[in-house]
């Protein structure tokens, strides 16, 4: 449409806010990662205060307080009435440490390693295509070599992994599985999950030594030492004790489709005839259009891995090329789903 006036030049057929909201998200999400940070929640937790109030109990100004309360209030994670700030139910769910359902940890470990989501670092992710994540280099290495980055590392991903872990038991029938493996099951959060979701059903978790130290914190603090047991070892290179269930959750995304090749036909033959595998992942769908989760997920493992986001679609060919078959998609919890498949 042309303007009034006679001239040439065009009013524009939408609007600006999607390139808006590129600028406003750089800006405004990490407000959550900073009233994170200054325990704001925790705060909160003890009773709805005011502006003054939280500006005096954290020792900053009214300006950034506001800015930084406004925008987790915007975003549902703060509530504002009469003048007090509040929690809401998925803060308290997910942003205080008392909480089993703790996401706090897997915030921690971006506000960490903040220079890989930075655009310099992703920059650089792009234009080398290697990851960014303790200065570059395999991060599995760095973990291996580095106790402390292991267990940062483990207790983010323990962090974003138990509430998933205690939903995809149930999304479909297991009841005929006696044993499952979690390969490179990091804490155990998701053999502590089905553990607990699913009475009959014993659990293994796959790892290095360093990690299975680690996940037998874990699966104490649940009481499961006799039902959920670790096995220390290489998922490339060792042998994978017996199991008629293969569980990977966050691991295919990890690598290249080789690689993912390789995890699936080690899998194939390393099953009981009618086991099963479950793959649970965050999909792209199968036209790669999006959604915008799984887009952002890859460009995570962009800056951290070797490996991308994959579809329904490139999954469950990866399955059939190898065998497997009665291969299915559930939704599971939040933004993930499942793809399993059966060996004859």
């Amino acid at each position: 449409m042309a303007l009034d006036n006679g001239s040439n030049v065009q009013v524009p057929l939408v609007d600006d806010r999607p390139v808006w909201d590129v600028v406003f998200a750089i800006y405004g999400y990490p407000a959550l990662l900073l009233a994170h940070r200054l325990k704001v929640f925790p705060l909160l937790a003890e009773g709805a205060r005011t502006l003054p109030e939280i500006c005096d109990a954290l020792n900053i100004k009214p300006r950034p307080a506001e800015a930084i309360l406004t925008a987790a209030t915007a975003l549902g994670f703060l509530s504002l009435q009469e003048g007090r700030y509040a929690l809401t139910p998925v803060t308290e769910e997910y942003l205080l440490e008392k909480s089993p359902n703790y996401f706090g940890f897997f915030w921690d470990l971006m506000i960490d390693n903040y220079q890989v989501c930075s655009y310099a670092g992703l920059e650089k992710a792009i234009q080398t295509d290697a990851p960014q994540a303790y200065g570059g280099g395999d991060i599995f290495k760095s973990h291996e070599e580095q106790i402390e980055l292991l267990h940062r590392f483990t207790c983010g991903m323990h962090s974003i992994s138990m509430t998933p872990a205690l939903v995809w038991p149930q999304v479909m029938d297991f009841s005929r599985h006696r044993m499952m493996l979690d390969i490179g099951g990091g804490s155990g959060a998701h053999s502590i999950g089905a553990a607990l979701r699913l009475p009959h059903l014993q659990a293994r978790i796959l790892d290095f030594s360093q990690v299975c130290e680690i996940a037998q914190t874990y699966i104490a603090q649940y009481g499961l030492q006799d039902r959920v047991k670790t096995y220390d070892g290489n998922i490339w290179q060792d042998h994978w004790p017996s199991a008629d269930l293969h569980f990977f959750s966050n691991m295919y995304h990890d690598w290249m489709p080789e690689k993912c090749h390789f995890l699936t036909a080690k899998s194939f033959n390393s099953l009981e005839s009618g086991g099963r595998i479950v793959i649970h992942e965050m999909l792209y769908n199968d036209e790669k259009t999006g959604p915008f989760y799984s887009a952002a997920f890859s460009m995570m493992m962009l800056g951290w891995t070797e490996g991308k986001q994959y579809s329904g679609q490139e999954l469950t060919a990866m399955l059939k090329d190898i065998g497997f078959v009665e291969i299915q998609i559930h939704k599971a919890f939040g933004y993930y789903s499942i793809v399993t498949g059966l060996k004859p």
